[in-house]
């Protein structure tokens, strides 16, 4: 099996054996702890296929390089610890990477979910979760980082589910440090090198109201009950903290 799996985690005792139970199958699971101090650890080492490394945190671009560079393998699956991967999604990943693919990497849509409700109206955007692992490489970008995938990519049938159970104190809080991060990167890019929704993000003040009506109207989440409002309300409230970062940031 040409394929290895690494997470980066820390205190995700609640999403993390669901999202490994999915990955039973895998020879090899790498486990990329911040020294997490809850029982993280402690469920990842109930697993036979995972190997836990621990690194202390430094910045998200770092600690996804140190994993990728544990990789022997040639191909690699890269996971957050949230990210749970259905049967069908494995299975066409295992067949894919034993067609040998012309492509370096291959992007997944994402389905959200709510309190484990999977909701339709979740604007998680596509990301590069599998690819070779010699030929990327992770680089700075925001509050996160960005795989840098030369060459062809082409993108899997099946979606990925975006499961974080963690409680909504914790959401706050990272969306918090994230925003502030976020909005130092729209300040300070080149205005021509942003996309359109960072451009969007960045001149209109409004774009928290637009984003939320955009997912209770235009994505259907009124019709999914109370996943879909508190989702939405969730991307209204990231919105409003990112926009008070960018007029902090503007004076």
């Amino acid at each position: 099996m040409n394929l290895t799996a690494i997470l980066l985690t820390f205190n995700e005792e609640l999403n993390i054996a669901r999202t490994l139970s999915a990955l039973s199958k895998l020879e090899c699971v790498l486990v990329i702890d911040s020294f997490s101090s809850d029982k993280t650890v402690e469920i990842a080492k109930e697993f036979p296929n995972v190997k836990v490394h621990q690194r202390v945190f430094d910045e998200h671009t770092n600690q996804w390089e140190f994993a990728r560079s544990l990789v022997k393998t040639d191909w690699t699956l890269a996971l957050d610890a949230d990210y749970y991967v259905s049967e069908n999604a494995l299975k066409e990943i295992l067949e894919l990477i034993s067609s040998n693919p012309t492509e370096n990497g291959f992007y997944t849509d994402f389905l959200y979910a709510i309190d484990g409700k999977v909701i339709k109206s979740g604007i998680y955007p596509p990301v590069c979760v599998l690819y070779k692992t010699a030929s990327c490489e992770y680089q700075k970008d925001g509050h996160t980082q960005r795989l840098f995938v030369p060459g062809k990519t082409g993108k899997l049938k099946n979606k990925l589910i975006h499961d974080d159970r963690k409680s909504f104190s914790h959401w706050i809080q990272s969306q918090v440090k994230y925003a502030r991060l976020e909005a130092e990167k729209l300040i300070e890019i080149h205005k021509e090198d942003l996309s359109k929704n960072d451009k969007i993000r960045l001149n209109y003040k409004l774009t928290p109201i637009l984003v939320f009506f955009y997912c209770i109207f235009a994505k259907g989440g009124i019709k999914e009950g109370k996943a879909g409002w508190k989702y939405a309300y969730q991307r209204l409230l990231a919105e409003i903290i990112l926009q008070y970062f960018l007029l902090d940031l503007k004076k």
